[in-house]
């Protein structure tokens, strides 16, 4: 009898036992389901009020808003205000002279040589008196190819060719733009305005060589 009463309490034991367990785990899913159904519902709820203020747009605004408010503004009033340039700018070119007012150019054609589109047109004479000189009778330039790469700037072997900082030259007939070489050296003249000497002056060697022989007759033009 006494094991009879020991074997029940027991079983009574493990019944209360495992019900406990199974309630605890149902109380647990319970649960679960309840922070699953809530936060369900506040995503729901945060995507509601996203949407009716128009959140992802006011984030993607957010960098033009704050330059709304910390306006500063860079637009210059041109053409009364007007950017410094770059020593190295390549505006419009020009022709350069010595300075004592003589052409610098001593007309070889390598900047015609060197140009990629053929922009450039010279004309070489010889120097009167001087059959070992040369110079540029005709210089032409049609501004409308012209890359400003610079290239017949460094084929210059005198430097008589320089890129200025003008970038004013909008025109409605672009044979304005065929500029000769009256118009090329007042462009240097009014963007240089500091001249070099003469390489004579600079080189006393290039005056002891380049020697002009009067006594020699003329070439027939």
């Amino acid at each position: 009898m006494t094991r009879f009463i020991w074997f029940v309490s027991f079983i009574s034991f493990l019944w209360l036992k495992g019900t406990g367990i199974e309630t605890n785990q149902t109380n647990q899913i319970n649960q679960t389901n309840k922070i699953d159904q809530t936060d369900q519902i506040n995503m729901t709820f945060k995507t509601w009020i996203k949407t009716i203020t128009f959140y992802e747009i006011l984030v993607g605004m957010k960098v033009t808003m704050s330059h709304l408010l910390h306006y500063r503004p860079i637009t210059l009033q041109y053409p009364h205000e007007k950017r410094t340039l770059p020593d190295n700018y390549r505006g419009m070119l020009a022709l350069l002279r010595y300075d004592d007012g003589t052409e610098k150019c001593v007309g070889c054609d390598l900047c015609e040589a060197a140009c990629p589109s053929r922009v450039i047109r010279v004309v070489s004479a010889e120097v009167p008196g001087e059959p070992t000189k040369r110079y540029a009778k005709e210089y032409y330039m049609d501004m409308t190819r012209c890359l400003f790469c610079g290239m017949c700037v460094d084929a210059c072997p005198v430097d008589a060719l320089g890129m200025t900082r003008e970038y004013e030259w909008a025109v409605y007939d672009k044979r304005q733009l065929g500029l000769n070489k009256e118009q090329l050296l007042a462009i240097g003249d009014r963007s240089f305005p500091v001249r070099e000497k003469q390489l004579e002056l600079q080189h006393p060697n290039v005056a002891f060589f380049n020697v002009a022989f009067k006594h020699l007759p003329q070439k027939p033009s």
